[in-house]
């Protein structure tokens, strides 16, 4: 015979069966939620910049580099620069070269009113006097310079009082050695970081040589040995014309800052430059001792020695005769081999940049 099952027998069987059942089913994904994970989307990464597109665009890039444009706008065309540099030959970077100065030209243009002007210099001058100068003469200028002011030194933005009557805005010397520079071949790279760091100050103030002589000599000595060492240098013309212009600093001086008035005696000559062409003549430092050694005697010649020694054109001579002083910068320009240079005039200006330019 068959019993009945117990009640709570049954009930505590169907309990664990059914709990049974729900441990299997939370054990075990959807199929739905499996579906769900295969399809997920992987995880979106940076894209890589095009860099033939970048390249192939640079150019109207800066181009479109306005006064309206922000120091960002510049400082991202730059960096593109230097990526594209390192593709390109060596007269396709000096064509880059040519089109950054005119893209720092535009950038910093400025149409002011007369009033504007006279606001922006003295407020520039005001400025370096007292740092704390009200913000209400700040207000008074061109909001172009108001936010160039703010943004001074970024993107190689300075002030600069290189020019006699101005006060303006300049690209940097620094920019071309540290954008350019360091891909460029090593005769050109030379060149542009020693002339940037010697233009990093102005070479004249108020009308007076900004230099101590012993750095005119260190300068002269640094553009002759460089002749010397990339003869076939790109910028082989303005090297000689940068060896020529420390040199005559040198020896000659400059019209507001001469060395001599007639180079008569060796109390006659600034006393800093003559130890400094004392110490060249008695070393060993190729043509720029050379010509410390042949200045030296001629300060020691006579009128009449200097007359014999040094030839000079009849129609020179004719027109200096009653000019003492000037004929005996003539003579000395002769006598070392020195191409006279007005620096008020110059053709070439090699003293505001990294690179000359024609003026």
């Amino acid at each position: 015979m068959k019993f009945p099952r117990n009640p709570i027998h049954y009930l505590i069987s169907s309990i664990l069966v059914v709990l049974s059942g729900l441990v299997v089913v939370a054990c075990q994904k959807p199929t739905t939620d499996i579906v769900q994970e295969s399809k997920e989307a992987p995880k979106t990464e940076n894209p890589v910049p095009d860099l033939t597109l970048i390249c192939q665009n640079l150019k109207n890039e800066m181009l479109a580099i306005n006064p309206q444009r922000t120091t960002l706008a510049i400082e991202q065309v730059n960096q593109d620069i230097r990526m594209c540099l390192p593709l390109l030959k060596s007269p396709e970077q000096m064509e880059l070269m040519h089109q950054s100065k005119k893209m720092y030209q535009q950038f910093l243009q400025i149409d002011r009113t007369s009033e504007q002007q006279q606001a922006f210099e003295n407020y520039v001058l005001d400025q370096a006097a007292y740092p704390t100068i009200q913000q209400s003469k700040f207000e008074q200028l061109n909001l172009r310079d108001q936010y160039l002011l703010r943004h001074k030194g970024q993107a190689y933005i300075e002030l600069t009082d290189q020019t006699e009557d101005a006060i303006t805005y300049r690209r940097s010397p620094q920019y071309l050695a540290k954008v350019f520079a360091p891909y460029l071949q090593a005769p050109e790279q030379v060149f542009i970081e020693n002339l940037a760091e010697q233009n990093a100050q102005p070479l004249f103030k108020n009308n007076k040589l900004n230099l101590e002589p012993e750095e005119i000599a260190k300068r002269a000595k640094f553009w002759q040995e460089y002749l010397v060492t990339y003869p076939n240098t790109v910028f082989l013309h303005d090297a000689r014309f940068l060896k020529n212009a420390y040199s005559s600093l040198l020896f000659l001086g400059s019209e507001g800052s001469p060395i001599s008035m007639n180079f008569e005696s060796p109390n006659d000559i600034d006393s800093s430059s003559w130890l400094v062409i004392e110490h060249l003549s008695k070393t060993n430092e190729g043509e720029l001792s050379a010509q410390a050694k042949k200045f030296i005697q001629f300060v020691q010649m006579t009128p009449e020695q200097r007359q014999q020694k040094i030839q000079i054109s009849e129609k020179e001579r004719s027109k200096l005769e009653n000019h003492p002083q000037l004929l005996a910068l003539s003579q000395l320009n002769q006598y070392l081999n020195l191409s006279p240079i007005d620096f008020k005039h110059v053709k070439k200006d090699c003293f505001s940049d990294a690179v000359c330019s024609n003026t």
